[in-house]
């Protein structure tokens, strides 16, 4: 396995923002915006690429309106069949996040991670579901029940914390003691406090942690909802909290940066977080 990992994330505004337009319409208008940017980035030498969080539509959460839960499909299923013959065409490990429908009533904020070679590892259920004003996230999706998973993909091990994930400590650890070299973090938030934070909290758990962070947010604005501006600014980050590349806050972007795994040995060989932990110390945790 090659140490160097030629890595992208796709931020992206979603092209129809009407709501008299059939949700199946808007969804494949926003499916069909990212295949040439997935095909940018095989053209690139993309091996790993991750999208924004539910890529295929607008961030619906600002309504309760149940007519969102047509947008729900299986994972795996129609979508992530679709993008597993581009994985397989550029030869690229993808993490596709999507509106998970498990049955009859129940949904999850998901991400797909399809390998290389088209096959479907594994599945990441957002852990963490905030219910405040804009972001009515229990109305649709109930929490993740799957761990935090990591996936041995053909390039890296890989991992996924979804959007609001980001806040919580706690999982983020869980990733790196669970093996994750590269941990991807697909987003939809807006200008306000977040943005203070945005370029805050993942590097600090990159640090804290000793692996890379992709950090991807969409950009623009979605009437009729119109919560604020998603400004996009995706980015990598090193184990080291130095930023690899940054996507702009406005532009539908590829962002590509090649991430040397071997700087992960490096930084763990002088900051010996996991060696010094104490587990049986932290009883606390769990207590509240």
């Amino acid at each position: 396995m090659a140490e160097t990992v030629r890595c992208g994330l796709i931020q992206c505004a979603n092209p129809i923002n009407d709501e008299s337009r059939p949700v199946a319409e808007i969804c494949e208008a926003m499916l069909q915006k990212h295949l040439p940017m997935i095909d940018d980035a095989g053209a690139k030498g993309v091996q790993i690429l991750c999208l924004q969080e539910m890529f295929n539509g607008p961030y619906f959460c600002p309504s309760q309106d149940p007519r969102w839960y047509e947008s729900a499909e299986a994972v795996p299923g129609p979508t992530t069949e679709r993008l597993a013959a581009y994985a397989k065409k550029h030869e690229m490990v993808l993490v596709v996040p999507i509106y998970e429908k498990a049955m009859r009533g129940v949904y999850y904020n998901t991400a797909a991670v399809i390998d290389a070679d088209g096959t479907y590892l594994g599945k990441y259920r957002k852990q963490h579901i905030p219910q405040v004003a804009g972001f009515w996230e229990k109305f649709f999706f109930k929490p993740g029940n799957g761990g935090y998973p990591v996936f041995q993909t053909r390039y890296a091990k890989v991992g996924v914390y979804i959007c609001y994930d980001r806040h919580f400590p706690e999982g983020a650890r869980c990733l790196g003691l669970n093996g994750a070299e590269i941990v991807f973090n697909p987003s939809a938030t807006v200008a306000g406090l977040s943005q203070y934070l945005w370029k805050l909290e993942q590097p600090a758990h990159a640090v804290a942690n000793g692996y890379y962070v992709g950090a991807i947010n969409r950009v623009g604005v979605e009437p009729p909802w119109e919560i604020g501006k998603f400004y996009g600014s995706s980015y990598f980050v090193n184990p080291r909290g130095e930023f690899v590349a940054t996507g702009s806050e406005d532009n539908d972007e590829l962002i590509v940066a090649d991430l040397d795994l071997s700087v992960i040995d490096q930084v763990r060989s002088t900051w010996q977080f996991y060696r010094d932990r104490r587990p049986e110390a932290y009883d606390e945790l769990t207590k509240i």
